[in-house]
Protein backbone atom coordinates (compact mmCIF):
# COMPACT_ATOMS: atom_id res chain seq x y z
CA UNK A 1 0.00 0.00 0.00
CA UNK A 2 1.38 3.47 -0.81
CA UNK A 3 2.40 5.83 2.01
CA UNK A 4 -0.51 8.16 1.24
CA UNK A 5 -3.36 8.38 -1.21
CA UNK A 6 -4.42 12.02 -1.60
CA UNK A 7 -7.70 12.78 0.15
CA UNK A 8 -8.68 9.21 1.03
CA UNK A 9 -5.92 7.66 3.17
CA UNK A 10 -4.10 9.29 6.08
CA UNK A 11 -1.55 6.92 7.65
CA UNK A 12 -0.57 9.40 10.40
CA UNK A 13 -3.47 11.73 11.07
CA UNK A 14 -1.90 13.30 14.18
CA UNK A 15 1.12 14.40 12.10
CA UNK A 16 -1.19 16.63 10.06
CA UNK A 17 -1.95 18.84 13.09
CA UNK A 18 -0.44 22.32 12.95
CA UNK A 19 0.43 24.15 16.17
CA UNK A 20 0.73 27.93 16.18
CA UNK A 21 1.35 30.40 19.01
CA UNK A 22 -1.49 32.60 17.76
CA UNK A 23 -4.17 29.89 17.97
CA UNK A 24 -5.67 26.97 16.07
CA UNK A 25 -4.98 26.34 12.39
CA UNK A 26 -7.38 23.58 11.32
CA UNK A 27 -6.07 21.35 8.55
CA UNK A 28 -8.72 19.98 6.20
CA UNK A 29 -8.80 16.28 5.45
CA UNK A 30 -11.98 16.84 3.45
CA UNK A 31 -13.80 20.02 2.47
CA UNK A 32 -16.83 19.45 0.27
CA UNK A 33 -20.29 20.97 0.14
CA UNK A 34 -21.60 17.98 2.13
CA UNK A 35 -18.79 17.01 4.53
CA UNK A 36 -15.99 18.82 6.31
CA UNK A 37 -13.29 16.99 8.28
CA UNK A 38 -10.42 18.75 10.04
CA UNK A 39 -7.46 17.94 12.24
CA UNK A 40 -6.88 20.61 14.89
CA UNK A 41 -3.88 21.13 17.14
CA UNK A 42 -3.98 23.32 20.26
CA UNK A 43 -1.11 24.19 22.56
CA UNK A 44 -1.72 24.15 26.34
CA UNK A 45 -4.12 26.92 27.44
CA UNK A 46 -5.22 27.66 23.87
CA UNK A 47 -8.91 27.50 23.14
CA UNK A 48 -11.63 27.52 20.57
CA UNK A 49 -14.11 30.01 22.04
CA UNK A 50 -17.77 29.13 22.49
CA UNK A 51 -19.58 29.37 19.18
CA UNK A 52 -22.74 27.94 17.62
CA UNK A 53 -22.65 25.97 14.41
CA UNK A 54 -24.26 23.01 12.68
CA UNK A 55 -24.10 19.52 14.18
CA UNK A 56 -20.50 18.40 14.63
CA UNK A 57 -18.56 15.42 15.98
CA UNK A 58 -15.22 15.80 17.75
CA UNK A 59 -12.87 12.88 18.38
CA UNK A 60 -9.83 13.41 20.60
CA UNK A 61 -6.59 11.85 19.37
CA UNK A 62 -4.04 13.18 21.86
CA UNK A 63 -3.83 15.36 24.97
CA UNK A 64 -6.34 16.56 27.53
CA UNK A 65 -8.68 19.47 28.01
CA UNK A 66 -12.24 20.56 28.56
CA UNK A 67 -15.06 20.80 26.05
CA UNK A 68 -18.25 22.69 26.65
CA UNK A 69 -21.44 21.84 24.76
CA UNK A 70 -24.45 23.88 25.77
CA UNK A 71 -24.53 24.00 29.58
CA UNK A 72 -22.30 20.91 30.06
CA UNK A 73 -18.51 20.79 30.35
CA UNK A 74 -16.69 17.49 29.79
CA UNK A 75 -13.14 16.32 30.43
CA UNK A 76 -11.67 15.22 27.11
CA UNK A 77 -8.74 12.96 26.33
CA UNK A 78 -7.63 10.31 23.82
CA UNK A 79 -10.50 8.19 22.58
CA UNK A 80 -13.27 10.55 23.74
CA UNK A 81 -15.92 11.51 21.16
CA UNK A 82 -18.30 14.42 21.68
CA UNK A 83 -21.37 15.18 19.53
CA UNK A 84 -22.50 18.82 19.48
CA UNK A 85 -26.07 19.26 18.19
CA UNK A 86 -26.71 21.94 15.59
CA UNK A 87 -27.26 25.41 17.02
CA UNK A 88 -25.71 24.47 20.37
CA UNK A 89 -22.76 26.51 21.62
CA UNK A 90 -19.51 24.57 21.90
CA UNK A 91 -15.89 25.34 22.69
CA UNK A 92 -12.60 23.66 23.62
CA UNK A 93 -9.91 24.52 26.18
CA UNK A 94 -6.60 22.62 26.00
CA UNK A 95 -4.91 21.60 29.26
CA UNK A 96 -2.03 19.89 27.44
CA UNK A 97 -1.05 19.81 23.78
CA UNK A 98 -4.28 18.60 22.17
CA UNK A 99 -5.07 17.06 18.79
CA UNK A 100 -8.59 16.29 17.66
CA UNK A 101 -10.62 15.45 14.59
CA UNK A 102 -13.71 17.50 13.84
CA UNK A 103 -16.47 16.48 11.42
CA UNK A 104 -19.59 18.23 10.23
CA UNK A 105 -21.90 17.62 7.34
CA UNK A 106 -25.33 18.16 5.93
Amino acid sequence: MPDALPEIYFPDTKAKAVFASDGPRPQFLMDTSKVKAVVVGLEPRQQIPLHSDETAIYHILEGTGLMTVGDETFAIGPGVTVVAPGGTARGVNAKTRLIFLGFKGN
